[in-house]
């Protein structure tokens, strides 16, 4: 029986375990969107992940989405991940860069003067976040033109390529938890009657072309897609989600992606099903059973539902989980008030956020991903 503590090939980049870290929100970004010594150590520490998925990382400027995140737009930016894979694989780890355009989920305060978030339609999110000095409402994005999405589908494949020059050994596309591509997905948030909206044909379009640019300048074998069918999060609301994601599976299946990443934001253990035996590759699973991703959940593994499982908020208050899972424990317990900005608490001494401060970025996503 394969186990989650077995290796496994990733189309090409052998993984020691099937364990993953999931992609998790940390805002500790240094000046310009660049990785710092911390965020250096915090991977690093964690290398005995099978694979580590980074926190969400912007193709571009405008992609941001919360204060203090990185991006891989910039030279700057490009050689200071390269100190984080560097380190990665010294520990003997593999690390994907996760690609995370937020879309609307920002605000004109996280952005250059004139700069304004962007969507597929000009469809205010309920709510609000926090934008590094407080929190303000969501604001009305403006809806990208047809140049304009083509435009974004290039900073997408141009980050890729950033991510590869980095030294990373691939990349994931965030298609979940209501940023960008999910945008598009979403009939709530995507308006459009043009080639990209009006369908579920249309609709998946975006999502289509990103991971056919980014396979196309990097190779689906360093190409992943995370997805999140049915997560009402960050205002999303899809009342025909089987149809939309087994569409969008199905165009990429061809592709040869490396993996696929369903993360379960809701209880349709069926669609799961479904979209495991539809995708041949690799399938990554952030599972959901009586909350987030516990001890025993590694097997789905075993069970065949997934070939890989990924942990969010258990990698940060455990950096060795791995050896932890295997050895049936003990566990730290997650502390929400060192999620964001710092480390876990006891592997990383840094201060922590306010009562305040952790609930508005909860709310806003971040230690999620």
């Amino acid at each position: 029986m394969t186990t989650a503590f077995d290796p496994i090939d990733l189309s090409g980049t052998r993984l020691a375990n099937r364990i993953a870290m999931a992609p998790m929100t940390r805002s500790r970004a240094g000046e310009g969107g660049t990785a710092t010594d911390l965020v250096v150590e915090y991977y690093a520490q964690r290398a005995s992940a099978g694979l580590i998925i980074t926190e969400g990382v912007q193709p571009s400027v405008v992609g941001q989405g919360y204060p203090s995140t990185p991006g891989l737009h910039s030279a700057e930016q490009v050689a200071s991940w390269r100190r984080v894979t560097d380190a990665v694989h010294a520990a003997g780890g593999r690390i994907f860069a996760q690609l995370m355009h937020a879309g609307r989920i920002g605000h004109p305060d996280l952005l250059p003067d004139g700069l304004t978030p962007v969507s597929a339609s000009a469809v205010r999110p309920a709510g609000q976040l926090f934008t590094g000095t407080g929190t303000a409402d969501f604001t009305t994005p403006r809806e990208l033109t047809g140049d304009e999405v083509r435009q974004t589908v290039a900073d997408f494949a141009a980050a890729a390529r950033n991510a590869i020059d980095a030294g990373f050994d691939g990349v994931e596309l965030h298609g979940a938890n209501g940023y960008l591509i999910h945008q598009f997905l979403a009939p709530n948030t995507n308006l459009r009657d043009d080639e990209w909206g009006g369908s579920d044909e249309a609709r998946i379009r975006f999502a289509v072309e990103v991971v056919k640019a980014v396979a196309a300048e990097i190779g689906a074998e360093r190409t992943g897609l995370r997805i999140s069918p049915g997560n009402p999060y960050n205002d999303i609301d899809e009342p025909a989600r089987d149809a939309v994601y087994t569409a969008l599976v199905r165009e990429i299946e061809p592709l040869g992606l490396a993996y696929l990443h369903v993360l379960e934001a809701v209880q349709i253990r069926e669609l799961t099903l479904a979209l495991r035996k539809q995708f041949s590759g690799t399938f990554v699973l952030s599972a959901l059973t009586d909350g987030p991703t516990g001890p025993d959940d590694h097997s789905v593994v075993d069970d065949g539902l997934a070939d890989i499982i990924a942990y969010g908020a258990l990698f940060i208050a455990n950096p060795d989980l791995p050896a932890r899972l295997k050895a049936g424990g003990p566990f730290n317990t997650p502390d929400p008030s060192t999620f964001f900005g710092g480390g876990a608490k006891g592997y990383v001494d840094y201060p922590a956020l306010d009562d305040v401060q952790v609930q508005a970025v909860q709310e806003q996503g971040g230690g999620v991903g």
